[in-house]
């Protein structure tokens, strides 16, 4: 078992450092495309900063139930990393000092973290008062046990925000499989059925868009308004916010513009989308990633390249909130996948 977790962590360690060298090398080594980091020292932003740690985000695990195509974690059902509860223990003695006011658990589904529930109700009882939980919908209807998950979010005052790539099921299952979206949907029912996302309640129930393919997304306004109108008229279903998030060029979404030959393209269109104003306000500003070992990170698809924040301070053993909110941000070139257009954050548009 240890050998092939080594072996396994090796090569992932492998992947982690073909991709950093495909997103160094080629059109921004050889000077065609400006690098980030000149990119952003034109607009005289250059270094990126922390402005204060508002959001801490924990991934809680890898495991997922779903395989999708854009998944930036490489998440799965084989995947076997999750975070224990020693780790959540240590993010919780953090929490009660940080001055962080939002919690945000990521994973895979992180629901399916053994330790899920018992993390949630800790945080509820040290005051939390907004706990974000990231679901892809169908882990509520994937087993029994989860079925009660909506009364459990409603009991704590979750925040769900949950991922749908589009209001047509042929164009969400082609991203996530067959079926998903039907599943999605019932998910939504169940989820209104106890008052999220409806106007006399204030459970918040805020879907995700991402694009299927090597393109930006459209204007996050507009495809609210389509999204509402469509999952209204078709199935009666209500929800609060629409956040269209770009596809980040690492891991399967990368191997797929690599396969698909569509990289460099994808990549041009990125620099020529290139919005200053979007800078300012990117997540890495006010949010720490944690990964499900207690690494941390500028944020999770920092925590996807192995690109550890800067300074002495890089585990939540050590967590030293002066000098994580003082720190530099680690860039590279899928920092423009935040920066493109109206800007891109796991909160949505940015500018």
């Amino acid at each position: 078992m240890a050998t092939t977790s080594l072996k396994k962590r090796n090569n992932d360690l492998a992947n982690t450092n073909r991709q950093l060298e495909i997103l160094s090398n080629g059109i921004f080594q050889s000077g065609e495309l400006p690098t980030f980091k000149e990119k952003i020292k034109q607009t005289n932003q250059f270094p990126l900063k922390s402005k204060g740690i508002e959001i801490l985000q924990i991934n809680v695990g890898y495991m997922c139930n779903q395989v999708c195509e854009h998944c930036h974690v490489d998440a799965g059902p084989d995947r076997k990393e999750i975070m224990t509860r020693e780790t959540m223990q240590q993010c919780l003695e953090v929490i009660k000092k940080t001055g962080a006011h939002t919690l945000d658990l990521t994973g895979g589904a992180p629901e399916m973290n053994p330790n899920f529930r018992w993390f949630v109700e800790e945080a509820t009882k040290i005051g939390v008062k907004d706990i974000i939980v990231r679901s892809n919908l169908t882990i509520i209807r994937a087993n029994k046990k989860y079925h009660d998950l909506p009364q459990f979010f409603k009991n704590h005052g979750i925040h769900v925000v949950s991922s749908l790539p589009h209001y047509t099921r042929g164009k969400t299952d082609k991203q996530r499989g067959d079926g998903v979206f039907d599943k999605s949907i019932q998910a939504l029912k169940d989820l209104n059925a106890v008052g999220y996302g409806m106007q006399e309640t204030d459970l918040k129930l805020d879907l995700v868009y991402n694009p299927s393919g090597a393109f930006l997304p459209t204007d996050q306004a507009l495809l609210e308004k389509d999204y509402k109108k469509a999952l209204m008229e078709d199935f009666g279903i209500s929800f609060n916010d629409l956040f269209a998030i770009t596809n980040l060029p690492i891991s399967r979404f990368l191997d797929y513009l690599i396969a698909s030959e569509n990289y460099e393209d994808y990549m041009y269109a990125l620099v020529e989308a290139y919005n200053p104003a979007a800078v300012a306000n990117v997540m890495c500003t006010n949010t720490i990633s944690v990964s499900w070992d207690g690494w941390l990170y500028d944020c999770d698809f920092n925590q996807m390249l192995n690109l550890k924040v800067n300074g002495n301070v890089k585990h939540i053993s050590d967590y030293n909130e002066e000098i994580l909110q003082n720190r530099e941000i680690i860039i590279s070139q899928h920092c423009y996948g935040c920066t493109a257009g109206a800007g891109s954050s796991c909160q949505g548009t940015v500018a």
